[in-house]
């Protein structure tokens, strides 16, 4: 189909061989009006075949750039004829060229794509370098007008995605990178989990269960776990799990940490620490203290009594000992006439500041009882004879103790016998005889050696009963109890260190 431009005086139109391209009118309403303000014919409108020939563009083609000056036609004055009707001159075409040039230069000066070139005419240029350029521009608007104005618009824009592909960089492996990322994700999922407290970062690692609890491995843990778990249902705490708020209590007192430091490890807040601390040392009092710490039978003791005292005290059912735990401030137990009747000597004043507890050791190295605790200037036998020792033990019983505590009448109205560790029988009867047993002295030792390997191995494993103790901890837990709650972390201790197969047996 044969177009003539629509311009008025223009009588340039597709022929056979025209270097020249026709453009239709853009479908955009906007630029469209631009298009029909710029032909400047009044009260006329275009139709599907109106075209605008490339010679009212100042670059000799439409560009679809907004910014560019070829966006709309602006060269309408003294349009050319037709390489029909007239033959141009060589200096007319090389005017022509330059002119395209520049605007071509401005064009990509305002697109950003480029710097622009040197003014031709300020610029001299050799005369190869200048056909070079007009052969250029011939061919580009020669091959421009050999297709319609949409098939120019195609041919433009696949052009421009060919030059696009050709100085783009390769296409990114997008599989590969997301592969790479997930390898990535997963690798700092794990080193998060093993930093973390969690049960899957202790369930393989016996050495972080044991430095974190005091718990040989994650097997104890978790049955400790198992026989708690159904007395926490009724502790509502949304922010931390069972396991978290059983693994927050034994840290207390394995590691003797500060509530502010438990508070940042676990993400919670001081008091939802120090409630959770007393609600567990609580429920383990109650629950695992009579499963751990326990009265074994005499025919448990005899079966399993060591070697040491088989021959020397074959009925021995328990060792038995006192030790101390200093705490910070007087406990709300003292009261004012007693403080009033204690000694002004510094030796008093550090006996009054310390909780003194008696503790009951098996041959077999398992702590069998524990007394509660009673300021450091009462005496051994008042604390033997107040915190229900005498009611566990049946006639027959051997006591022994490395030192005299002065309770053997105590413990003879129960029909058992007190004996210390060293001393010949008739002695500790009251039987004078003129040749005690050479080796009294090794066995003292030996028994003594005991009990303090039991009572250091439990204060080593739990750092909190070295003290001091926190006056928040020595009040009584519970109206109904004369337990604090000092006491019952003691007793804890003890249960838990009796779940250890690091037990300390009699040499």
């Amino acid at each position: 189909m044969v177009h003539t431009c629509v311009v008025a005086g223009c009588r340039n139109r597709r022929t056979p061989g025209t270097t020249l391209s026709f453009y239709r009118f853009p479908r955009d309403p906007e630029r469209k009006q631009r298009w029909i303000a710029a032909v400047n014919r009044e009260g006329w409108v275009p139709n599907d075949g109106s075209r605008l020939c490339s010679t009212h563009f100042i670059s000799g083609k439409q560009v679809k750039n907004p910014r560019s000056p070829d966006y709309v036609p602006s060269v309408f004055t003294a349009a050319p004829l037709s390489p029909e009707m007239k033959e141009p001159g060589a200096l007319e075409i090389l005017d022509k060229q330059e002119a395209r040039v520049e605007a071509a230069n401005a064009l990509l000066f305002l697109q950003g794509q480029g710097r622009p070139v040197v003014d031709v005419q300020g610029q001299e240029k050799l005369a190869g370098e200048k056909e070079k350029e007009q052969q250029a521009i011939a061919e580009e608007s020669g091959s421009s007008s050999l297709s319609t104005d949409e098939d120019d618009d195609d041919s433009v824009s696949e052009s421009k995605k060919g030059k696009f592909a050709q100085t783009s960089d390769a296409p990114v492996k997008f599989d590969d990178m997301l592969k790479a990322l997930k390898k990535e994700n997963q690798a700092l999922r794990e080193s998060v989990d093993k930093m973390s407290l969690s049960e899957n970062s202790l369930r393989n690692d016996a050495e972080k269960v044991k430095f974190y609890t005091g718990l040989p491995n994650y097997f104890v843990l978790e049955t400790v776990m198992w026989l708690l778990a159904p007395h926490m249902d009724g502790m509502k705490n949304v922010k931390l799990s069972k396991f978290q708020q059983l693994l927050l209590t034994l840290m207390r007192l394995r590691l003797d940490l500060r509530n502010q430091d438990l508070a940042y490890r676990f993400g919670v807040k001081i008091g939802t620490v120090t409630r959770t601390v007393h609600r567990m040392v609580n429920i383990m009092s109650s629950t695992l203290v009579p499963t751990a710490v326990f009265w074994p039978s005499r025919a448990e003791l005899r079966k399993n009594l060591p070697a040491a005292l088989r021959s020397s005290h074959p009925d021995c059912a328990v060792i038995i000992d006192c030790f101390t735990v200093p705490f910070e401030e007087p406990v709300s137990r003292v009261t004012q006439q007693q403080q009033r009747v204690l000694p002004a000597s510094q030796e008093a004043r550090t006996t009054y500041n310390v909780l003194k507890y008696l503790i009951g050791v098996a041959p077999q190295g398992v702590v069998t009882f524990v007394s509660r605790g009673v300021l450091g200037n009462v005496s051994d036998k008042s604390l033997a004879e107040g915190c229900g020792f005498l009611c566990k033990l049946l006639p027959g019983d051997v006591v022994l103790a490395s030192r005299d505590l002065n309770i053997g009448e105590s413990v003879a109205a129960r029909g058992a016998l007190f004996r210390i560790a060293g001393s010949y029988q008739g002695e500790a009867d009251g039987i004078s005889e003129s040749s005690p047993p050479a080796d009294t002295s090794s066995e003292t030792a030996s028994v003594q050696r005991h009990v303090e390997r039991v009572i250091s191995m439990v204060k080593q494993r739990y750092a909190m009963l070295t003290g001091p103790v926190e006056s928040p901890f020595t009040t009584a837990s519970e109206r109904t109890s004369n337990l604090s709650t000092f006491d019952k972390i003691v007793q804890v201790a003890c249960a838990l260190n009796n779940l250890c197969i690091s037990a300390a047996p009699l040499e």
